[in-house]
Order: C-alpha cells, then structure tokens, then sequence
C-alpha cells in the first residue's frame, strides 16, 4: 500500500492544506474518499491513520487533511503550534478548503490513474460532519456522504448572553484544550463570518436539502455531541441511513495519542457500515 504524507495542497486562505493520500498503487481508478477533523482536530489525531489504511486496503482512494486554520503548521501538523491561525479559523474557511482538495484530486495528473473522479464521497467526524453536509449539498462532484458523531448545528455552539458580549468587546474568547493545556483563541471574526453566511452555513437547510446518499452514524455513549443531534439529521432527511453504535463515545473509543496496533471494536464496526455503505 502506499502511503503519501504532508503533501501541500493551496487553498484559498494564504495557508497550505496538508495532507495524506493512502491507496494501493494499482493504476485501477478507485473511489475516492475525503475525511474532515473535527474541532482542535488534525489529520494524524488518534487512530486516523489506521482508519485510513483500513480503507485503502479495501481498494479506497483515501485522503485526509489538516484544514488550512486548524492550528497545525508544515513543519509540525500535529497539535497547535499556530494559534494565530486556529484564532482566525472560520466554517467558511473549512468549506473552502474541502472544495480545494477536491480541485486538487480532480486535477492531479499523477494520481490520474489512481482515481475514479466521478465516485467522490465525503466523511466528516463531529464539527467535520456539518462541513460535509454543506459541502454536499453545494457540490455536485460530491456522490456520497457519512457523518460520524456529527454536529446538527453551529449556531448554538457559541457563547451565550454575558460571555457573548465579553466575546464582542474584547475580540477573543479562549477555550482550554484540556490534552495540550494550550489557551485556544477564538477571535471574534468566527461569528462575524458566520452571521454574514448563516444561510449557507445552517446545516439543517442543507440537510433537508441533500439529493445523495447520507449515512448517520453515531455513538450511544458520546457524551461531547448528544446522539439528539444525530435523530435531529434523519429527521431531515428521511431517506438517510442511521446506524448507533452500542458502547461508543464521541471517538468510537480510540484516543490520542493511539498507541495500538489494530483499531478499537467500535471503531471497525464504523468502518465495516461505511465500506457496505460506500460500496
């Protein structure tokens, strides 16, 4: 299998968008996927890596990506050495960026026999999983798309009332990343952006929009986006296929740093419904 890592795809932000490819070189065009990180995630958090290999190796065109504000830099894609950036992250930016890598697949000469360019699915875990129902829902090269632990909206995910007005006067509000100890900055631009593009960036219009094949999955133990969330996306789209994992928390029970071998059970049942699912 190979495995081609910390490529630099440019976006539209004045920052590259790192990233992975995994597949078998066969010169078969193979289905494509394109994974999203959620919130202070990256591309090598966790067991993401082995989920990408596990993907690869049943024939996956797999790639996944640093955002271009998720914090992360070239030289260290792990963690959050560029706060700056992570400050002026917005969902506007995460839309771009997807678009971008999907540019860039479609356009990659080398990867021209590697790739079915019409056969392009998106997952997404948590706030990756509203990204990608936006993302679908405005592109059309998009054919399939997963949620894994994913948010059913953003708006209520900012702070309310008197923190909202600190929010507004001071310009930052910082939340703890309790693994790194780091001072997260949220820069009041976030919500700027997102009140300028609300229609866009309302995950229930997109979902209740969706014409493609929506695969729901979530865990009955996730404790950082409520399974409500997840009854709330198949409410709006009727059609989509939901799948609980019994046992599972928010990360289908691996962690970070992931020191295994193999993937935890729930981990693989996630990837056995998505490879039915895509296949």
């Amino acid at each position: 299998m190979k495995t081609i890592k910390n490529i630099i795809v440019e976006g539209k932000h004045n920052k590259p968008i790192i990233t992975d490819v995994f597949y078998k070189e066969d010169h078969q065009p193979k289905k494509v996927i394109i994974f999203c990180h959620g919130y202070k995630g990256f591309k090598d958090w966790g067991a993401w890596n082995l989920m990408a290999e596990a993907f690869a190796k049943t024939g996956f065109f797999f790639i996944k990506f640093n955002f271009s504000h998720n914090g992360g830099t070239l030289e260290q894609p792990i963690d959050f050495p560029d706060l700056e950036a992570f400050g002026n992250n917005n969902y506007s930016k995460e839309l771009d960026d997807l678009g971008s890598v999907i540019d860039w697949i479609l356009s990659k000469e080398n990867f021209k026999n590697e790739v079915d360019v019409n056969n392009i699915s998106i997952i997404g875990h948590s706030r990756g999983g509203g990204i990608v129902l936006l993302k679908s829902d405005e592109d059309s090269r998009v054919k399939k798309v997963i949620t894994l632990a994913g948010v059913s909206d953003y708006k209520t995910r900012f702070p309310k009332n008197e923190d909202f007005q600190k929010w507004e006067e001071k310009g930052v509000y910082y939340v703890k990343n309790g693994r790194t100890h780091q001072e997260m900055p949220h820069f009041y631009q976030f919500y700027e952006d997102f009140e300028k593009n609300e229609n866009r960036l309302t995950i229930k219009y997109a979902t209740e929009n969706l014409q493609i094949p929506h695969l729901i999955i979530h865990g009955n133990n996730d404790t950082s986006v409520l399974i409500y969330e997840a009854e709330s996306l198949k409410k709006w789209n009727p059609k989509s296929e939901f799948k609980i994992i019994e046992n599972a928390n928010h990360v289908f029970n691996v962690s970070h740093p992931w020191k295994e071998n193999e993937l935890s059970k729930e981990m693989k049942e996630v990837i056995n419904l998505c490879i039915d699912f895509l296949n």
